[in-house]
């Protein structure tokens, strides 16, 4: 059974940083990438980051650059996002998702076959 696990949400003030993890069980990230999403309410599901397992190459939007950085653990077959100088406009439900990685990175959320549960990150003014 395919499960992706995101943890490491919570409560954070401006400024502060998080770090959240993704772990994979049933399945190893050795074929595939893994991205990160988040969605606010009322909002579409936005992509953060992605990483491919097999060569670690990275990609971000543009509007992501900087703040947000992914990482791969594959011994531990865990993905990292660390999250630094949060804004209360990140505030959101973030999801982490793997896509059968064939050479090309992608955050169109479609593209993706697995999915976690969502961790909650809430960032006070």
């Amino acid at each position: 059974d395919v499960q992706l696990q995101a943890s490491g949400g919570g409560l954070v003030q401006t400024g502060g940083s998080l770090r959240l993890s993704c772990a994979a069980a049933g399945f190893t990230f050795d074929d595939y990438a893994v991205g990160w999403f988040r969605q606010a309410p009322g909002k579409a599901r936005e992509g953060l980051a992605c990483i491919s397992s097999s060569d670690g190459r990275t990609y971000y939007p543009e509007s992501m650059k900087g703040r947000f950085t992914i990482s791969i653990d594959n011994a531990k077959n865990t993905v990292y996002l660390q999250m630094n100088s949060l804004k209360p406009e990140d505030t959101a439900v973030y999801y982490c998702a793997a896509s059968y990685y064939s050479g090309s990175l992608t955050l169109k959320v479609y593209e993706y076959d697995y999915w976690g549960q969502g961790t909650q990150v809430t960032v006070s003014s």
